[in-house]
């Protein structure tokens, strides 16, 4: 999975929020905010990766049960599945 292009994430007032560019926003008028793990996680999939290698960065980058990880990484594909991952 991978996230569209015309998305960005950006740090705005010690928030993570991701804004669309381009034709991006023509179709979605808003604004996404993300916490610190799901930050973590769109920069993940801003390149090409499986649900599996990402908890398996969540697990390298935080310390965190198996079981936390896989289900905030399932919880996170399911928003972003929703029109915003090719």
């Amino acid at each position: 999975m991978k996230i569209k292009s015309g998305l960005i994430l950006r740090s705005v007032g010690g928030e993570n929020v991701v804004v669309p560019v381009g034709e991006m926003s023509k179709k979605f008028h808003g604004m996404i905010t993300l916490n610190e793990t799901g930050a973590f996680l769109w920069k993940f999939f801003a390149e090409d990766h499986t649900q599996e290698e990402a908890v398996a960065a969540l697990l390298a980058e935080y310390d965190v049960s198996e079981e936390i990880a896989q289900k905030d990484v399932a919880k996170f594909v399911e928003a972003i599945s929703q029109g915003f991952a090719e």
